[in-house]
């Protein structure tokens, strides 16, 4: 699916404003875009007083700080990269984009440089980033791996507990009594933000609702868990069902991912290589959707409206996310994970553990497993019905 022009956007200026000056054709070739498009976006950014623009380079507004300012780390050494926090991103997910400029925040407000390290779509590409920061003499690591199945989330479970430097894992969970059971982590509490969806309907008045979602990442599997286990609960919803959002939303195996676990559960049949949301609509007599992600809900709603069902008239929809649902001609109601206070939750409990309490491992203390609860955005695409009764 194309990617939206906004979102698009809104990753060049988290990369433009993490690293200062960048090239356009280094933009280009990050975003897998054209040369021509990234030139065309940089020139509206900067004529939306979002950047600068250079010969050939995008500047932010304001230049990062500058290494001078960087506290030189506990013992003597000198400043250099090792004043420096490494921070690990997917590459193109805007999601956690918005977590990344919530850590930038701080760590700057504190004169913390910032390393940032984009991984590549392929499996284990944190750990040489990692590695590298590491031997550049990064003092702290924040990180929030791709884990686009649960093996390739078990395969870093061996190296990340060993990095050897204060740690703490962005919007991530790991499996309770994993080797990653006990490092500290900043997520959200997607389950709180699935029973907000539900809720949200069930007051309406739907009782058939399907969510249609993605499987191919630690937030997508929570939410999908989340659901079943909700509606199923709830004696208010009579019929419910789970289906991928999008054909290319499976678990992996993506490029170079490794393939799902011997006993991993098999994908359902239900989840069709093009979803056609507006039958599904009509075969489960459901009324409501829950959508996961912005984007896949843009698309499906455009699909609804080309088959003649009109948001919310024909079906309430609620996405999950809310970095683009606002945008569509129909903004979407969505549920809004506070991806940029997540960021700097982590980025404070890290300068806890840099603190130097207890000498070069950092601060002594419990480990935090900290969750932040999302919020209801309300814009108009669920609307109240009637139950039917028999």
């Amino acid at each position: 699916m194309r990617e939206p022009v906004e979102l698009r956007r809104q990753r060049i200026m988290a990369v433009v404003e993490s690293r200062g000056a960048v090239k356009v054709s280094v933009l280009a070739a990050e975003l897998d875009v054209s040369v021509v498009t990234v030139r065309r976006d940089v020139e509206e950014l900067t004529r939306a007083g979002r950047l600068r623009r250079g010969h050939g380079v995008a500047r932010p507004l304001r230049e990062p700080a500058a290494a001078a300012a960087v506290p030189a780390p506990r013992g003597g050494e000198p400043a250099g990269e090792g004043g420096a926090v490494a921070l690990v991103v997917p590459e193109r997910h805007s999601y956690l984009y918005e977590t990344l400029h919530g850590a930038r925040s701080v760590l700057e407000e504190a004169g913390i440089r910032i390393a940032l390290h984009i991984a590549p779509q392929s499996a284990g590409a944190e750990r040489p980033l990692v590695e590298r920061a590491l031997a550049d003499g990064a003092r702290g690591l924040l990180i929030a791996p791709r884990w686009r199945n649960e093996r390739s989330e078990e395969l870093d479970y061996g190296w990340l507990a060993d990095v050897g430097v204060p740690t703490v894992l962005m919007e991530r969970r790991p499996r309770p009594g994993s080797a990653l059971h006990a490092l500290d982590s900043v997520c959200s509490d997607h389950w709180y933000g699935t029973h907000l969806a539900v809720e949200h309907l069930v007051a309406l008045g739907h009782r058939r609702i399907v969510l249609a979602a993605r499987d191919d990442s630690p937030t997508a599997r929570s939410v999908r868990a989340a659901f079943a286990g909700i509606a199923a609960g709830r004696p208010e919803v009579e019929d419910w069902t789970v289906v991928l959002s999008s054909p290319d939303a499976v678990p992996g195996p993506g490029p170079d991912e490794p393939g799902p676990a011997p006993d991993a559960p098999p994908v359902s049949s239900a989840h069709a290589p093009d979803l056609d949301l507006a039958a599904l609509l009509r075969e489960r007599g459901a009324t409501a959707a829950v959508l996961h992600g912005d984007v896949d809900a843009l698309m499906l709603v455009q699909r609804l409206a080309e088959s003649g069902v009109q948001v919310p008239r024909d079906c309430s929809v609620v996405a999950y996310d809310d970095v683009v649902a606002a945008l569509g001609s129909t903004p979407l109601t969505a549920v809004a994970p506070p991806k940029a206070e997540i960021g700097r939750a982590a980025a404070e409990l890290l300068l806890h553990r840099l603190s130097g309490a207890a000498g070069a491992t950092g601060a002594a203390g419990p480990v935090r497993r900290t969750q932040l609860l999302p919020e209801l955005k309300v814009r108009g695409s669920a609307r109240a019905i009637t139950p039917t009764t028999d």
